[in-house]
Parts: C-alpha cells; structure tokens; sequence
C-alpha cells in the first residue's frame, strides 16, 4: 500500500509519458525480481537434489562397508573352516600312521610267531632223530651186554651149584643171533 501511495504520489507529479516508462521500469524490476527469486528456488532444489544424491551415497558408502565386513566375516570364517580341516587332516594322518605302525607290529608278531613256530618244529625233529638213536644204541648196548653177560653168569651160577656137563650145556646155548634179540 504505501509502495502504491508512493507511485501515485510520482505518478501525480510526472507527465502521462513519464509514468509509462516508470510503469515500464517497475514492471521490469517485478520480472527480474520473479526470475531471481525463481533461480533461487531453482538453486534451493538443485541443492536438495545433492543432499539427496549425498545421503544415497553415505547408504551406498554403509551398504559396501557392510558388505565389506561380511565378506571379511566369510574369510574369517573360511579360514577357521580350513585350519578345522587341517587339523581333521592332521589327526587322519596320525591314525593311518597307528594303523600302518599297528600292522607292522602284528606283522612282527606273526614272524616270531612263525619263527617260534618253526624252531618248535626243529626241536621236535631234533628230539625224534635224538630218541631214534638213543633208541638204536640202546639196543645195540643191550644186546652186547646180554651177549657178554650171560655165559658168565650162567657159568658162574653153574660151578656154585656143581651141576652135570649136560646142565650146563643146557642153561648156557651157543649165543643167539641179533636177529632173535631185535
């Protein structure tokens, strides 16, 4: 209003040619007024689409680093995975080393047990050779001792007992052979 009661008052003092070119001028001040107001609004909302496009990249920024710390998360956990294999490696390992040290015991085993078994075989054949000719010479031994032995008993008996020539012809005979003896 008093913009307007100022424009009258010049108006009233300004010819009717002069008051069109001021008409002019403030109708032109009003549109560069409107046209700077209206890159204002402009720049605001310009600046508002940054502000957006700048909290989109901070989300943007958030989600990788996240998926960063997941990623880590799985590496982490992928080398649990694998040293938890190493270790499960490690202990079949030492049980196929038992098993194999295992084997190779019962292996030794069962070589002194066929060793054992063997030396066993050759005492007894030594046994059967040495009871066949312990068996042999004592038969031999026997057969010379009786061989020996006889006639002098048999004389000595028949001299103590004064017995006839024909006794004695009796009780001692000629020596047997071996083969009545074996």
């Amino acid at each position: 209003q008093l913009q307007q009661q100022q424009l009258l008052q010049q108006q009233s003092q300004y010819t009717p040619a002069q008051q069109a070119v001021l008409l002019q001028q403030q109708q032109q001040q009003q549109q560069q007024l409107q046209a700077q107001q209206q890159q204002q609004l402009a720049l605001q909302q310009q600046q508002l689409q940054q502000q957006k496009q700048q909290q989109q990249q901070q989300q943007q920024q958030q989600l990788q680093q996240q998926l960063q710390q997941q990623q880590l998360q799985q590496q982490q956990q992928q080398a649990a995975q694998q040293a938890q294999q190493q270790q499960a490696q490690q202990q079949q390992q030492q049980q196929q080393q038992q098993q194999q040290q295992q084997q190779q015991q019962q292996q030794q085993q069962q070589q002194q047990q066929q060793q054992q078994q063997q030396q066993q075989a050759q005492q007894q054949a030594q046994q059967q050779q040495q009871a066949k000719t312990n068996g042999v010479s004592g038969k031999e031994s026997t057969r010379s001792s009786i061989q020996k032995d006889t006639p002098k008993t048999l004389v000595s008996a028949a001299s103590k007992a004064q017995l006839t020539p024909q006794i004695k012809h009796e009780l001692m005979p000629p020596p047997t052979p071996d083969h009545y003896l074996s």
